[in-house]
C-alpha cells in the first residue's frame, strides 16, 4: 500500500502554489498550446481544449494514485494558472526526485519561476528530506538552463538524441541539485 505524501499549499508576496483544479484547464490549455512556451518540451504543442482536460483529470488521478506532485502556479492575487510544476519520480527511500515546469509566456521574465521552484524546493528538502533534485531540459533552452545554475543545479551530462518531438531530435542538459548546494534566495 502506499503512502500519500502531503502536498501542502505554498505561498509569497506574488504566487499560491495549489492543487491542480478542473477548472484550471483552459488556463493550462493556454500554456501547452504556445509553440513558443513548448518549443523545448518532449511533446508539441497541444491543440485541443480536450488535452487540456485530460491531463487535468490525469494530474488529479497521479495525486490520487501518489506518483507525483504537481502544483499550479497561479497568481497569488487572483489564483489564475499562470504556470505549473511537478515533482516525480519521487523516491523517498533514495531521498531523491525529478522536477519539471513550466509558464505562460505572459509571466516570463519576472523571477516567477524561481520564485516558484525555490518554494518547491524549499519543501522537498526540508519537508520531505531529499537530498537530491534532477532536471532534464534542453540545451538550446538558455532560460531553463540559467535558471536551474541560478538555484543551484549543476549541469551534470547531456544525453544526445533523447527526445524525438516535432520531427526534430533534442538532446537533454541533465542537472542535478544537492540539498547543501540549493541557492535559497
Amino acid at each position: 500500500m502506499r503512502i500519500r505524501l502531503p502536498q501542502p499549499e505554498l505561498s509569497s508576496p506574488r504566487l499560491r502554489l495549489r492543487e491542480v483544479r478542473s477548472e484550471d484547464a483552459p488556463a493550462l490549455f493556454a500554456i501547452h498550446s504556445d509553440p513558443q512556451v513548448m518549443r523545448y518540451w518532449s511533446y508539441p504543442a497541444w491543440t485541443e481544449l480536450a488535452q487540456a482536460e485530460a491531463k487535468v483529470a490525469d494530474i488529479q488521478r497521479q495525486r490520487r494514485e501518489q506518483d507525483i506532485l504537481i502544483w499550479a502556479i497561479a497568481d497569488a492575487q487572483s489564483d489564475r494558472l499562470i504556470g505549473s510544476s511537478a515533482v516525480f519520480a519521487l523516491n523517498p527511500d533514495q531521498g531523491r526526485a525529478e522536477i519539471g515546469y513550466s509558464l505562460h509566456r505572459d509571466w516570463h521574465g519576472r523571477g516567477l519561476a524561481s520564485e516558484a521552484l525555490r518554494l518547491i524546493l524549499g519543501y522537498l528538502f526540508d519537508g520531505l528530506q531529499l537530498r537530491r533534485v534532477e532536471a532534464d531540459t534542453d540545451p538550446r533552452n538558455t532560460a531553463s538552463c540559467h535558471l536551474l545554475e541560478k538555484l543551484g543545479f549543476v549541469r551534470e551530462g547531456l544525453l544526445r538524441e533523447r527526445w524525438f518531438v516535432n520531427g526534430e531530435l533534442c538532446d537533454t542538459a541533465f542537472y542535478g541539485l544537492l540539498r547543501r548546494d540549493f541557492i535559497r534566495n
